[in-house]
């Protein structure tokens, strides 16, 4: 039975010489996931861990200009540091906590129903983007060019989960 993973962090780039990584957390606790004595796997945007399972044991962590400075087992110098910039950190699903009602998981946005708040449909989400201002989600039409729509509250008014159904209200002429 394999077992799937989610993305709950990626390296940024080394910080200083003995091997520390600025780490951005992909995750809602982060003080959690990148505690002491943890672990994690490296892995790639979709979910996938190295054939190899590297995993990564967490020496030591704190937050650092809005993301995390990590201390890795083995990871010892500012090469080998170097190494690991652009990879994703990554943890089995029975060890994350679910979401709450009026949240949900980066990778399960693909595929979900995009409805304005006016019962219009807008189309499909199939893709995330993830910037430093924020996710964006690209938004295939069946009728049209696809469109790239902020994941922020002034956009989204509702996600409904169970339904896989994001509504939004875009500021006009951002759709059109």
């Amino acid at each position: 039975m394999s077992t799937e993973f989610y993305l709950v962090g990626r390296v940024r780039r080394a910080h200083g010489l003995r091997g520390e990584l600025v780490v951005e957390a992909l995750t809602d606790a982060p003080d959690a996931i990148f505690a002491a004595g943890r672990r994690v796997f490296a892995g790639d945007r979709q979910g996938d861990v190295a054939s190899s399972r590297q995993e990564l044991r967490i020496l030591q962590s704190s937050p650092f200009k809005g993301g995390w400075i990590v201390t890795f087992d083995g990871i010892t110098d500012r090469n080998t540091a170097d190494g690991w910039r652009g990879r994703y950190l990554l943890l089995p699903e029975n060890e994350i906590a679910p979401p709450s009602d009026d949240e949900v998981f980066i990778h399960d946005l693909r595929g979900m129903r995009v409805v304005r708040t006016t019962g219009e449909e807008v189309g499909e989400v199939s893709d995330v983007f993830e910037l430093p201002q924020g996710l964006l989600i690209e938004v295939k039409r069946a009728d049209a060019e696809p469109v790239l729509l902020p994941f922020n509250d002034q956009t989204v008014t509702s996600v409904d989960a169970e339904r896989r159904v994001i509504h939004v209200d875009p500021i006009e002429g951002l759709i059109d």
